[in-house]
């Protein structure tokens, strides 16, 4: 199938004007930067983290030349307690109240069942889904205190869509989907809005470095458009679910797709 061209960038609109967001693993060049860029450029102040510290600074400068407007920013392994803490406080501090949380960690790899060590499944789960569970025990609190807020958390298509070699992998991101509609029932009552994204392929640098390329013209093959999804689409839906325009959406998670029915 030849690939159906991508349209333009939709235009900003302030849409999260006066809003405060947290965004992990926001380097680079993947769904993290996209999210911070355009959330940016809706008018939201942003604490963004990573562990990367070079390209966490680089990201930062880039989205200060493209959107005037610095994020602050802070080192984070989310696998840490402290260091999840320690995100908190520096948000608190930098931004005064946190409306929306965005959980975008997450670590893939591929490994057969019977070649994979426990390391190896503990790893992927830790990152990818533990520390979903870390920042919302942090954040809610507070938002629940104040009776307003918003987390989106990335999931993927593949906690419904079996692949190969990924069972780590998919039962992170199914347990990320079942933790999203379990903390947006408990989070209700508060005022508090709790949905993620499910995207399926996705492209950006680091994908096309480390990902086999016949590997991935087959996945894009199969997907209607013909091609994988650009970070900032992902990051639009993403908006959505952060804003005022989803205020009835809670529990959901919104595939990011356009797979063949």
């Amino acid at each position: 199938m030849s690939q159906i061209p991508m349209p333009p960038r939709s235009p900003a609109r302030d849409i999260l004007k006066g809003k405060t967001a947290v965004i992990t693993a926001a380097a680079g060049a993947g769904i993290g930067f996209a999210a911070a860029q355009r959330f940016s450029e809706e008018g939201a102040e942003l604490l963004i983290s990573d562990i990367h510290e070079r390209r966490l600074s680089e990201a930062a400068d880039k989205l200060a030349a493209e959107t005037g407007r610095r994020p602050a920013t802070l080192i984070c392994d989310v696998t840490v307690e402290d260091q999840v803490q320690a995100l908190r406080t520096e948000a608190h501090r930098v931004l005064g109240h946190v409306d929306v949380l965005v959980n975008n960690a997450g670590l893939g790899t591929s490994y057969a069942i019977v070649e994979m060590t426990d390391d190896q499944w503990s790893r992927v789960l830790d990152v990818t889904l533990n520390s979903v569970f870390r920042m919302c025990r942090a954040f809610l609190p507070d938002m629940y205190a104040r009776k307003s807020g918003v987390v989106v958390n990335n999931s993927s298509v593949l906690g419904w869509r079996a692949q190969p070699l990924q069972a780590h992998y998919a039962a992170a991101k199914a347990g990320v989907m079942a933790f999203t509609r379990a903390a947006a029932m408990e989070s209700a009552e508060h005022g508090v809005r709790v949905n993620a994204v499910a995207p399926s392929i996705v492209m950006h640098e680091f994908l096309s470095r480390s990902a086999d390329a016949a590997f991935l013209t087959e996945l894009t093959s199969r997907e209607a458009f013909g091609r994988g999804a650009e970070p900032w689409e992902v990051a639009n839906v993403m908006l959505f679910l952060a804003s005022d325009l989803s205020s009835y959406m809670t529990g959901e998670v919104v595939s990011v797709s356009s797979q063949r029915a």
